[in-house]
């Protein structure tokens, strides 16, 4: 499948910050699904299926966290790379997302290149 092919869901409260990742992820070709809270990002998931998602932590709803742990539950989402992107930035932060099962977990403010090879060697892994 050619990588203009793959879906990415961002699930980001903050309008600025998705589209900023939602940008990002055109140029390198993905389609891209936005979702500005975790509540209809949990049953879009299951629709959408989608190849990678870029997950804030902090949302206004459900914790981040909660919906990557529902991922992992779920035997149709459980395999998807999940990039977790957050303002939290402490070892123990970082080390609760990637013991929820994140694959990778990168701090704001992301640069491009830094989103890009996550997302890449996420894909590449699954």
């Amino acid at each position: 499948m050619p990588i203009s092919q793959k879906t990415v869901m961002i699930i980001e409260d903050e309008p600025d910050a998705a589209e900023l990742f939602a940008e990002m992820m055109r140029i390198n070709g993905f389609r891209v699904v936005k979702m500005f809270s975790s509540v209809p990002a949990i049953p879009m998931l299951s629709q959408e299926k989608p190849d990678v998602v870029i997950l804030d932590v902090m949302m206004p709803d459900i914790s981040g966290l909660e919906v990557l742990r529902y991922m992992r539950r779920e035997s149709e989402l459980a395999s998807i790379p999940v990039i977790i992107v957050s303002a939290k930035s402490l070892p123990s932060d970082i080390k609760i997302g990637m013991d929820a099962g994140a694959s990778a977990y990168l701090t704001k403010p992301v640069g491009f290149l830094e989103l890009k090879q996550a997302v890449e060697k996420a894909l590449q892994k699954a």
